[in-house]
C-alpha cells in the first residue's frame, strides 16, 4: 500500500484538513493572492467550458467573482481522498455556497437575492501544491435564485463567451476518456486496493446509466437512496432516483457517459465515499427541456459523490453545470440578438 508522505499536504494535519484550511485562507479571507502560494503557476482548472490555464489567471477570474459576491459563504460539506503516490493524492471536495450577488458580474448587475449552490471541485495535489483541477458547478440555480433571465445569460454566454472565466473550450472536454478508470484516471494511476465499492459505482453507470437498466436500481441502491443534484432538487427512493435519471437522460435519449476519474475514501465520520468524474455526449433530440429541439451535439461534465451503507449507495451528491448545457443548445439554436 503506498502511503503519502506529510510533506505531501504540510503543513496541515491530513488532506482533509489541507483542503478546508486553504479554502478559508483564500476566499472566506479575500486573500486571492495566496493563490501563487496554493496552485502551480502553470496549472490547469478544466470546468463546463473549456480550460483555464495558469494561477494568474485563477486569481483574476476570483477578482472579479469576489466583487459580485462579496459576502459568499464556503462550507465544505465533505472531501473525499485518495493517494496516487507518497507526494501525490486527488481530493473531491464538495462546497455548499451561499450568498447574494451584490456587485456586477457575468449574469448581470446586483439583484441582492440569496443563493444556495453545490460545487465540486476535485484538485490533484503534488508536493502540496494543486497541480490539476476539475470543477463543476451548479450555476442555474445561482441565476435562477437571482431573478436573472436563464435564458437571456445561456445566450449571452453562447455568443459572447468571456474566456477568461469560463475557460477556451476544446474540440472534447478532457479528451478521450481512459481505458480503465479503475486502474488509472485522468489525473494519473490509483493505489493497487480495488475496493468492491469502486467497482459498483462504475458498473453501476454503465448498467443503470449507459444502457437504461432502471430495474436494477434495487441492485445497486439502498431503499432509502437520496440524491441532491442540479437546481437545488432532492430525490428520494428508488422511484425519485429513476426520476432524477430521466430528467437527465431524456433531452439527450442517445447519450452515452464515460467514466474519467474514480476516488474511495473512507472514515469513522463521512463513512465510505466514492467520487466519479463523468462526462456525457449524446444530441439534444429528446424532450424539449431547454426549448426548441436542435439535434446538436452537446457534453455535460459532472462529478458525483457516492456514500455506502452495507455494500449499497445511500446517497448521491450529482453536481453539473445546466447553464452551461442550455449555453451550448442556445448556440445551436443560433440568432444572436447582439
Amino acid at each position: 500500500m503506498t502511503e503519502l508522505a506529510s510533506s505531501a499536504y504540510a503543513p496541515y494535519n491530513d488532506p482533509e484538513d489541507y483542503i478546508l484550511s486553504w479554502t478559508d485562507k483564500i476566499w472566506e479571507a479575500r486573500g486571492m493572492g495566496q493563490i501563487r502560494d496554493h496552485y502551480m503557476p502553470d496549472l490547469r482548472v478544466h470546468g463546463a467550458y473549456g480550460t483555464i490555464t495558469g494561477s494568474e489567471q485563477i486569481i483574476q477570474a476570483s477578482l472579479q467573482k469576489n466583487a459580485a459576491y462579496p459576502h459568499r459563504s464556503f462550507t465544505g460539506e465533505d472531501v473525499v481522498w485518495e493517494v496516487r503516490d507518497e507526494n501525490t493524492w486527488l481530493s473531491s471536495h464538495r462546497i455548499l455556497n451561499c450568498g447574494r450577488q451584490e456587485g456586477h458580474w457575468q449574469y448581470g448587475p446586483p439583484t441582492f437575492q440569496h443563493t444556495v449552490s453545490r460545487n465540486i471541485a476535485v484538485c490533484l495535489v503534488r508536493d502540496a501544491m494543486v497541480a490539476e483541477e476539475w470543477v463543476v458547478r451548479d450555476e442555474w440555480s445561482v441565476v435562477e435564485q437571482s431573478g436573472h433571465d436563464i435564458d437571456e445569460i445561456a445566450r449571452g454566454i453562447a455568443f459572447a463567451p468571456n474566456s477568461g472565466l469560463l475557460g477556451d473550450r476544446p474540440e472534447k472536454l478532457l479528451g478521450e476518456a481512459p481505458k480503465n478508470p479503475l486502474v488509472k484516471g485522468i489525473s494519473g494511476t490509483r493505489p493497487d486496493l480495488r475496493r468492491d465499492e469502486d467497482d459498483h459505482a462504475v458498473a453501476m453507470i454503465d448498467e443503470v446509466w449507459n444502457q437504461h437498466l432502471g430495474n436494477l436500481v434495487p441492485d445497486y441502491f439502498c431503499r432509502d437512496i437520496v440524491i441532491n443534484t442540479t437546481r437545488n432538487l432532492t430525490f428520494a427512493r428508488e422511484d425519485g432516483y429513476k426520476e432524477a435519471l430521466d430528467r437527465l437522460f431524456a433531452p439527450f435519449p442517445d447519450a452515452q457517459v464515460e467514466v474519467y476519474d474514480v476516488a474511495f475514501n473512507e472514515d469513522a465520520f463521512h463513512g465510505t465515499r466514492v467520487s466519479v468524474t463523468w462526462v456525457l455526449r449524446g444530441s439534444y433530440s429528446g424532450t424539449p427541456l431547454y426549448g426548441p429541439v436542435t439535434n446538436s451535439p452537446i457534453e455535460i461534465l459532472g462529478v458525483s459523490q457516492f456514500q455506502f451503507r452495507h455494500g449499497k449507495i445511500i446517497r448521491e451528491w450529482r453536481v453539473y453545470d445546466e447553464l452551461a448545457v442550455l449555453a451550448q443548445i442556445k448556440k445551436a439554436q443560433g440568432a444572436d440578438p447582439r
